[in-house]
């Protein structure tokens, strides 16, 4: 079974959630992961949405992508990433898991607010919406990750 760094995990469940345990040799859990996200995918329109908001058609994207399939992505995407982190991370690592988590929930929030969240005249719409809220997201997971440990001790 091939060991990844922490980094190497991150960056490949960014490419494909599912291609780090593939890595690993986690056949089955890899397998899955890759499946469900190729289903949500499609069903969500997903792929169709992105390429219409990196034009700028983020209208378009909104109207295009069903977001009862959409909803599951975020959760599905994070938790993979997780998984792959939580395999290459030292056992001595405690709570690693907050800062997906908050990611998750932050950025089904961000979808669920991307039909109406402005920045002013700008419209970010359904893919960038949810990106924006990531940062929070992983922020708030970091903070609270950072103080239940500092009170642990």
């Amino acid at each position: 079974m091939k060991r990844l760094s922490k980094l190497e995990a991150i960056l490949w469940s960014v490419a494909l959630p599912g291609f780090a345990q593939l890595l690993t040799g986690q056949l089955v859990k890899g397998v899955l992961f890759v499946v469900l996200e190729v289903l949500i995918n499609v069903q969500s329109q997903f792929n169709e949405g992105i390429l219409l908001s990196f034009n700028g058609e983020t209208e378009e994207a909104y109207a295009l992508m069903d977001y009862q399939w959409l909803m599951f992505y975020p959760c599905l995407y994070m938790f993979a990433m997780w998984d792959a982190y939580r395999d290459a991370m030292p056992a001595s690592e405690k709570l690693t898991f907050l800062p997906f988590a908050f990611g998750a929930y932050f950025i089904t929030v961000g979808l669920m607010y991307s039909g109406s969240f402005t920045m002013g005249s700008v419209y970010p719409g359904p893919v960038f919406t949810p990106m924006l809220a990531l940062i929070p997201g992983l922020s708030i997971g970091w903070l609270i990750r950072k103080i239940i440990l500092f009170f642990s001790k």
